[in-house]
């Protein structure tokens, strides 16, 4: 009996000790230089000149406090391999048609829209206090529209963790990106597991998962399509809280897909800066970029409709 109380003690203490690593922190430079020891010193591919990528790091919902260490880590990696160029904007006007054409792909950051529509550009054009709610919408629709031609002609398109909730609403963005959100458990410790180990795009991780602390993210509608190829899942029945029993208990939270002749590089592990503190998950990042810019060529087939 004293050695079960024993176990159970040190499982508490083991536990306690990994939620104390998500809490909140300022970005420091000793965490900086810390990132930037851990990153990529080269690309997996070699480049043709360096591309130009947009971090668009707006949110009108929820806040991730990751936001700006997202940011950071993300012009670190590209930065250091000498790859990318990056412009950081929170202006919506970046959207219109003229403007990004100067992109070879862009990276939404955590965009979290208001629950009430899901609709990002909406948000802000409703501040508008001279345009009617209807002139609001239309204006959305546009910049929308926008984005998804500029993929659908060939450019790339990155989304970190709560970026696919930026349009959520949308039946033509969750077209485009996979899915839409559904709702996430608490936070907690998640086996991330590799679809397939031989796959480009998951070589970082040495053909083994890893474990994080992270919000699960489930998904829903173009979701269930399976129109992408996985790159990493988790096992539903490892989680708690789940809002329902689940029937199928892969969930895939990261993949990549094509949209027309554009690609589309989607990673939900990424909630809490401390999953940057791994030099493999920045090198997963690094070659994310490459695949989107269109440097790294792999299989991108999608998974498709399973029985």
């Amino acid at each position: 009996m004293k050695n079960i109380i024993l176990l159970f003690a040190l499982n508490i203490i083991c536990f306690n000790s990994y939620t104390q690593d998500i809490e909140p922190f300022e970005i420091t430079e000793a965490w900086l230089s810390q990132i930037k020891s851990l990153a990529p010193v080269k690309t997996t591919v070699a480049i043709d000149g360096k591309k130009n990528i947009l971090i668009f790091s707006l949110h009108t919902g929820y806040e991730h406090w990751n936001i700006p260490h997202t940011e950071a880590v993300l012009t670190i990696i590209g930065e250091k391999a000498n790859a990318f160029t990056f412009i950081l904007s929170k202006d919506i006007n970046e959207f219109k048609k003229e403007k990004l054409q100067k992109y070879d792909a862009i990276i939404l950051n955590n965009t979290c829209s208001k629950r009430d529509f899901r609709n990002l550009f909406y948000d802000v054009y409703s501040e508008d206090k001279n345009l009617t709610q209807q002139q609001a919408f239309d204006l959305s629709k546009d910049l929308e529209n926008n984005l998804l031609d500029y993929v659908e002609s060939g450019k790339g398109l990155m989304l970190m963790h709560g970026a696919i909730v930026m349009q959520n609403k949308s039946d033509s963005f969750g077209k485009m990106v996979g899915g839409s959100f559904d709702y996430h458990p608490k936070q907690q410790p998640i086996k991330v597991k590799l679809v397939d180990p031989s796959h480009p795009l998951v070589a970082s991780f040495n053909r083994q998962g890893f474990t994080h602390v992270d919000e699960p993210y489930f998904f829903m509608d173009e979701y269930y399509n399976y129109n992408f190829r996985p790159l990493l899942y988790m096992d539903a029945n490892d989680l708690d809280g789940l809002r329902e029993k689940v029937t199928e208990s892969t969930r895939y939270i990261a993949w990549i897909k094509r949209y027309g002749t554009g690609r589309i590089f989607y990673s939900s592990p990424s909630h809490n800066p401390q999953s940057f503190e791994n030099k493999e998950m920045l090198q997963f990042l690094l070659d994310g970029m490459q695949y989107v810019v269109g440097d790294l060529e792999c299989d991108d087939s999608p998974f498709g409709l399973r029985e």
